[in-house]
């Protein structure tokens, strides 16, 4: 088992029904901009482009983490850009670092599923980093720059 870092294969069919929502002024039915969150999986985890929702099998537990993870925010809505020189470019990233407080997790951990909570837990996105463990301290994963290089999540056309 290993986790992969990827887009999720349904996240990227959900985007044409327009199941997620990242901006702040939706043109789906509701008025309310969807909640994400940020779950945490043991490195003999297996999440990747083929997962397609949150589940708490084989997330890190420990103390002060609650399952589920951390909320993720994303103050900006997602920006398209295109050109006569350049192929077109969606992005978004959160607008702040995804951060676990005072956690203790004992058991090494290398990957994080972002996830929309609003919509029935649907996966979003893995992302891996190496293995970790913490005692009693904060975890960061900082945000990359909310560009079309940088973006946590970026699609592009050719």
């Amino acid at each position: 088992m290993a986790n992969t870092q990827a887009m999720t294969t349904s996240f990227m069919g959900e985007l044409m029904t327009a199941t997620h929502n990242f901006g702040v002024a939706p043109t789906r039915g509701t008025t309310a901009v969807d909640s994400f969150k940020a779950a945490l999986y043991l490195t003999s985890a297996t999440v990747n482009a083929s997962t397609t929702a949150y589940s708490a099998s084989n997330e890190v537990s420990g103390t002060n983490y609650v399952a589920g993870g951390v909320a993720v925010t994303f103050g900006t809505p997602p920006t398209a850009t295109n050109s006569s020189t350049t192929a077109g470019v969606a992005f978004v990233t959160p607008s702040a670092s995804i951060t676990y407080t005072t956690v203790t997790l004992s058991t090494a951990f290398d990957a994080v599923l972002i996830y929309n909570s609003t919509q029935s837990n649907k996966a979003v996105s893995v992302h891996t980093f190496g293995s970790q463990t913490i005692t009693a301290g904060t975890f960061t994963l900082t945000m990359p720059s909310n560009t079309t290089a940088a973006a946590l999540l970026r699609i592009a056309t050719t």
